[in-house]
């Protein structure tokens, strides 16, 4: 496995690449739902490149992006691991050289769920997204459905812009009692961990979103949303873990509308299908 952290010598290397190659972008922090995109990316795929960049950009709280994990050393293990060809780690000032001058913004379906609760965060993923596929210039990309928004917004993009890269999504990876796996659980306590177990049950057998949000309210959680759309409940919420304020996400079919689904991706704007 190789690790390129600087994007001259990046797109050098890149330029000599044989074969199809699968991309999976992270932040790091990397889990087992980390590993399940980069296992599949390296079953389907000649090679497989992984990125690792905490992307400021699409953080509108500077105490969550302070806070957010970091463990390099145990991911490129993790990665070699699992058979990644290349790591690609970039800083900011590489991935920025304009200073975030040139942004790429979605107006419709980007201003609601996590756009309405955290303003300019998917102009940040949308940028840095397409930055990373320009760089890596992939067949395949590979992204969770824990981030149900983010894939659907990242799918309908390419779609736009008449970028070649196949965007699939892989199913979110749960832990025992459901809790979606994320790199942000490393951050909760034991009580707060325990709240958090409680979140996937309460989306999925509660009849609304109103009792939904009832129950996560009683538990002690912050709910940012809770919306049914496109025959899926997402959820937002914040759990106070040793003085901080951890912000989970999650999305599923609702037990109530089970029996109608599976459903197609929602089309949006009028790209997805």
């Amino acid at each position: 496995m190789q690790l390129v952290t600087d994007l001259d010598q990046w797109q050098q290397l890149r330029s000599e690449l044989d074969g199809g190659v699968g991309f999976v972008p992270t932040m790091g922090a990397l889990h087992d739902g980390h590993l399940s995109l980069l296992r599949r990316s390296v079953a389907e795929n000649a090679l497989t490149v992984l990125s690792i960049f905490v992307n400021a950009t699409q953080f509108n709280n500077s105490a969550d992006l302070q806070n957010y994990p970091s463990s390099i050393e145990e991911d490129l293990k993790l990665a070699q691991a699992v058979g990644v060809d290349l790591v690609l780690m970039p800083d900011y000032a590489q991935m920025y050289p304009d200073d975030f001058r040139f942004q790429m913004r979605e107006e419709v379906f980007s201003r609601d769920l996590c756009g309405s609760d955290r303003p300019g965060h998917f102009t940040g993923v949308l940028t840095v997204v397409l930055k990373l596929l320009n760089l890596v210039q992939p067949e395949k990309a590979y992204f969770g459905l824990k981030d149900y928004q983010q894939y659907l917004l990242i799918k309908d993009m390419c779609a736009g812009l008449f970028l070649p890269t196949q965007i699939i999504g892989c199913e979110t990876l749960r832990e025992k009692d459901g809790l979606a796996m994320s790199s942000r659980n490393r951050r909760l306590d034991s009580t707060a961990r325990g709240v958090a177990g409680r979140f996937n049950e309460i989306l999925y057998r509660s009849g609304s979103d109103e009792e939904a949000m009832g129950a996560l309210q009683a538990l002690g959680c912050t709910v940012a949303y809770i919306k049914t759309q496109y025959g899926r409940r997402f959820g937002a919420i914040k759990i106070d873990s040793q003085g901080d304020s951890v912000r989970l996400i999650d999305n599923l079919v609702p037990e109530n509308l089970a029996a109608n689904l599976p459903v197609a991706d929602a089309p949006v704007n009028g790209i997805s299908a």
